[in-house]
């Protein structure tokens, strides 16, 4: 009962983020993962994978990474959001950074991808993370743009090659043009 309480006071993606971390070091870090993604989400092992599919047999670790956002960006309605910051290995031996978007839905929020890499040198987590809101200001330029260039489903087909590695790109609307707020790009593992 306490877990739905919790839950519903995540009304934020950076709440939800906070509530996901906690969790991993409470109930465990793969029965975290699961319990806060959507079911159809993605996630990056390096190669693109089915988020339940992948974390279904997985068996907790005896204790979890910790992580915390240190930036999100919403979407103009409040329904999406992007959220990074750094992330430290149980041992406290290795870090990097994570990058998380969510889904607010009916019963909460969902993540829906998952991804992120090693840093040579830790990231800092600020006191307060850093929120920005698009512009809901031209709007209809965005819909019509939208439906003109985007498809709205993401597939995951196929195995791209190993040596592929992967990008991340989102861009946030000022109400006049997009800016870009993040542009990753993750080698693949060297084998």
């Amino acid at each position: 009962m306490l877990d739905l309480l919790f839950a519903a006071a995540a009304i934020t993606a950076v709440d939800a983020e906070r509530a996901f971390a906690a969790d991993a070091g409470k109930i465990g870090q793969w029965t975290a993962f699961r319990k806060y993604a959507d079911e159809t989400a993605v996630m990056f092992t390096p190669q693109a994978v089915w988020a339940q599919e992948f974390l279904g047999p997985l068996k907790d670790p005896p204790k979890a990474i910790t992580w915390g956002p240190s930036d999100s960006w919403l979407s103009c309605d409040g329904r999406t959001a992007i959220n990074r910051g750094p992330w430290t290995s149980a041992s406290g031996t290795s870090h990097g950074y994570f990058t998380t978007v969510w889904m607010r839905q009916g019963k909460g929020w969902k993540w829906g991808y998952d991804g992120g890499d090693d840093l040579a040198q830790p990231m800092a987590l600020p006191k307060k993370p850093r929120v920005e809101r698009a512009s809901c200001a031209g709007r209809d330029r965005i819909l019509k743009e939208y439906r003109e260039e985007v498809t709205p489903t993401a597939r995951l087909a196929g195995k791209p090659p190993a040596d592929a590695g992967q990008g991340f790109e989102a861009k946030l609307w000022n109400g006049h043009d997009y800016r870009t707020i993040l542009d990753q790009h993750i080698a693949a593992p060297k084998e």
